[in-house]
């Protein structure tokens, strides 16, 4: 693993740390308050200046991207929210059957796959039409059905956030998991990510523009697109149920809020659980981040109540003082 350090950022102008700055346009639930500070770093100089600012300044610390799988607290966030613009794709070819694609952590996962099917390049399509960006994507190592976003990163270079330097990766340290990566721990924030490819021939490439055709129209007929995180809740671990389906553990979380009937019924305010999908909640025009916890905390109760089981968030929930839901 090697470490540079990047340039000194002293002279970087002041006015690029914002204050104030309303949330409520910068995520995909469009609730939440106003961050206390706010900064979109446009290089690797100016992420690490955000964080020695927070340092100085000792401020909590949230990453943002395109706020797709995110509740922002209606009080705001009490530090600094960094929203890198960081855009680039790039790619180098190894050989006749193998691309090199790297993308910086701003880049949407629908800019990246765009991207690949423009150079010829096919594996990333299976993701088409998931809201969020590269770093988002990682963070939370992407799924879709069988298919990981970890089997296709190779490496990548993250920013440590009490040095402040660049750490060159490999897809190990990130120690990947069913929604889970090293940067949980807050430690460290992705500058960019590297995905070993295939070369593809014309027509591999027309069935994979097909393809992902067709996996967005089966992702619009499925679920909401807008003012939504996504799934609410994750799946369950096999240890933590006990219903068994063709001999393996029930773990789908949306089969339970499916038998409890709360898809396109329960409601508060605004915030009700689509009739789309029982794990996503909506936000139908007005709603409140507290009216969308309501909603997620009487899905916790009708759940555990028929079956003992607690369903536990997928969403980040940002900048509440207290933890809202139930454990």
């Amino acid at each position: 693993m090697k470490t540079y350090l990047i340039t000194d950022p002293k002279n970087l102008p002041f006015n690029s740390i914002q204050e104030n700055i309303s949330l409520y346009d910068k995520n995909w639930f469009n609730t939440g308050g106003n961050a206390r500070y706010y900064a979109a770093p446009t290089t690797a100089s100016e992420f690490q200046y955000a964080l020695e600012f927070a340092q100085k300044n000792t401020l909590a610390i949230c990453l943002l991207g395109q706020g797709a799988n995110m509740l922002i607290s209606d009080e705001g966030f009490d530090g600094i929210i960094i929203r890198p613009a960081l855009n680039a794709i790039s790619h180098t070819v190894l050989n006749d059957k193998e691309v090199l694609v790297q993308a910086q952590t701003n880049v949407s996962m629908d800019m990246l796959i765009e991207y690949c099917l423009q150079y010829s390049i096919i594996g990333l399509e299976e993701f088409s039409g998931i809201p969020g960006t590269i770093g988002g994507s990682v963070y939370i190592n992407l799924h879709y059905f069988q298919f990981l976003l970890s089997q296709f990163l190779i490496s990548a270079q993250v920013l440590e956030k009490k040095s402040t330097q660049i750490l060159d990766v490999d897809n190990a340290w990130f120690n990947f998991g069913y929604n889970y990566s090293t940067l949980h721990q807050a430690e460290h924030y992705l500058l960019c990510a590297t995905f070993l490819l295939k070369k593809a021939s014309t027509h591999e490439i027309a069935f994979a523009k097909g393809r992902r055709t067709e996996i967005i129209r089966h992702r619009a007929s499925r679920y909401p697109n807008k003012n939504t995180c996504g799934s609410f809740f994750r799946n369950f671990y096999d240890h933590e149920v006990s219903l068994l389906s063709n001999d393996k553990k029930m773990t789908f979380v949306a089969y339970y809020l499916d038998k409890i009937g709360v898809k396109g019924q329960l409601q508060h305010g605004d915030a009700k659980v689509s009739y789309q999908h029982a794990n996503m909640i909506v936000n139908q025009g007005n709603a409140t981040s507290n009216d969308i916890i309501t909603v997620a905390k009487t899905m916790q109760h009708l759940v555990n109540d028929a079956f003992g089981i607690m369903p536990q968030p997928e969403c980040r929930l940002i900048g509440f003082k207290e933890y809202p839901l139930l454990t």
